[in-house]
């Protein structure tokens, strides 16, 4: 067994003997570019989404030094009719990249040492190929096809770790890239290989607007075209795992659901549902220090509007972002644009490729976010969250006048946000007002309630033992309007299945007046009238 080559299934046979989650749908589609022009495909997906695990897969399918037919047996992969055609027909050269970063972070001379280890193992097993003094290891991998006529398939796993750990060193980046075009779009590059399988975190470098491998066909967290579910859980997988361990589809999907990913509009974090199941509670198990970083980084930057979009989106709002100015080098951030965009290849944000817009998840990656925030000196956005906090008690406690007054100061600590237009523009206000009771509360814009939608409804998370929140907003009306209209259209109805209490409220801004007042009572068959205290 080699360390680069003929490395055989080992890994991926200590992958099905546990809690596996069938994704050999993808070795189908890889089977279908082989030996073609699309020979050549590069996966990014965020950190713990599956990537490493799927090329172990590939790996134990093309190498032909295993038999690794068992494997396979039940899965999807094996029902199909290439299945047979090119299982472990290939030799394979698998790399994961995060090796060599960690052995020669400090070292000039890193691609150097790549090439050299892998040919050192290529030799190994074609011992009648004489290494000549000026090769390569794409020269090497040419007269071994040549002489031999085998093509090779070629696994890199993060691909660009070197890009992100090293990237502040041009000479180091340019020799990689230079590798990779003379590996994989030389002369001899379809000669030498029937197919080509990397993975990482970021696309495939750009130059000005180019791809430095422009013949690659990439499969991104932004444009994951037919693979969207070959990596991540679906709503399905995970269903049936909540089903199997007893355990609440609800929480997995509030803690680790979100990401719109392609066609599959609901794509869970596997690693964290996983570890979920493993340890029976739902929390965050998705911390790498990395990537933690760069976020804290990346947050802090000066770029006009980034940290008050940061904070529509803590709030549940989306924001538009122009993903194709990116070059996809997280050493080079030039706008606004460019920070949204990586941090979606991190996973920080998901992102929307129909209406092209961003936002946070689920709770998860929020309390990752929030702790990054944490860890910065943004002291605006503290205050946001310790004014959101004493808002949520005054409306617990049913101080209309402190409640107004909360609005108000969140309406003119973001003026660049939240400039009124209507009722909608309102809710966007709401949304930033009460941002801290999302630690409390599920926090739905527009809910259905089968007579109509209301605007803002909160509804207390398991174990969280305060009373729902029904709130009207109006624009030039009054707050009795807003409440009549919740009584009319009877949206406490819908909401008692849920939970217990519930508090009515009703927002209005003058606009004439610059005011905003409020209107709260408690929800009963009587309607009965919650007393206001006097602040």
């Amino acid at each position: 067994m080699g360390v680069y080559i003929n490395k055989g299934n080992k890994a991926f046979r200590d992958i099905v003997t546990d809690e596996y989650v069938d994704k050999t749908s993808l070795i189908l589609k890889m089977n279908a570019t082989l030996n073609t022009e699309r020979r050549y495909s590069c996966v990014t997906r965020c950190r713990r989404f599956g990537k490493s695990m799927a090329a172990k897969m590939l790996c134990a399918y093309y190498d032909k030094s295993c038999d690794s037919r068992e494997l396979f047996v039940g899965l999807k992969a094996e029902q199909d009719k290439s299945f047979e055609k090119y299982l472990n027909k290939y030799y394979v050269i698998c790399v994961d990249m995060t090796d060599f970063t960690t052995r020669y972070r400090n070292s000039k001379e890193i691609v150097s040492l790549i090439q050299h280890e892998i040919m050192e193992d290529i030799l190994d097993v074609f011992p009648e190929t004489r290494r000549k003094e000026r090769d390569d290891l794409m020269s090497l991998l040419y007269r071994i096809s040549e002489r031999t006529d085998e093509r090779f398939v070629m696994i890199i796993d993060e691909w660009d770790a070197i890009l992100r750990e090293m990237g502040t060193d041009e000479s180091i980046i340019t020799a990689y890239v230079d590798l990779l075009r003379r590996l994989f779009k030389g002369s001899g590059s379809d000669t030498v290989f029937a197919g080509a399988y990397l993975t990482g975190i970021l696309p495939i470098k750009k130059y000005n607007t180019e791809s430095a491998l422009n013949n690659f066909n990439e499969y991104s967290m932004i444009d994951p075209a037919h693979l969207a579910a070959c990596y991540g859980f679906t709503e399905e997988e995970v269903r049936t795992l909540a089903k199997r361990y007893g355990v609440s589809m609800e929480n997995l999907k509030l803690w680790y659901d979100g990401y719109n990913i392609g066609k599959e509009k609901s794509i869970y974090n596997p690693y964290s549902v996983m570890k979920a199941l493993e340890r029976g509670s739902c929390r965050s198990y998705w911390t790498t220090t990395g990537a933690y970083d760069s976020v804290i980084t990346y947050i802090q930057m000066n770029f006009e509007g980034l940290k008050d979009d940061i904070i529509r989106m803590l709030s549940g709002e989306r924001v538009y972002v122009d993903t194709t100015e990116f070059l996809n080098d997280m050493h080079i951030v030039r706008s606004k644009n460019d920070v949204f965009t990586v941090l979606i290849h991190l996973g920080y944000l998901a992102y929307d490729e129909d209406v092209q817009e961003c936002y946070i998840p689920n709770k998860e990656v929020a309390d990752e976010m929030n702790k990054a925030i944490k860890a910065t000196s943004w002291e605006p956005l503290a205050k946001t969250i310790q004014n959101s906090k004493s808002l949520l008690e005054a409306t617990l406690s049913g101080n209309e006048q402190a409640v107004a007054r909360g609005i108000e100061q969140a309406h003119d600590e973001h003026t660049s946000i939240l400039a009124y237009n209507d009722e909608n523009s309102l809710a966007c206000v709401l949304s930033v007002a009460y941002i801290w009771a999302r630690n409390e509360y599920v926090i739905h814009r527009e809910y259905a309630t089968g007579k109509g939608y209301a605007d803002l409804v909160m509804i207390p998370r398991r174990n969280v033992a305060k009373p729902a929140l029904v709130i009207e907003l109006k624009f030039n009306h009054s707050t009795t309007t807003a409440i009549d209209q919740i009584k009319r259209k009877d949206y406490p109805a819908k909401i008692a299945e849920y939970t217990g209490d519930i508090l009515l409220v009703g927002i209005n801004y003058d606009k004439e007046a610059k005011q905003h007042t409020c209107q709260i009572e408690k929800w009963s068959k009587k309607g009965t009238r919650m007393p206001v205290v006097t602040p």
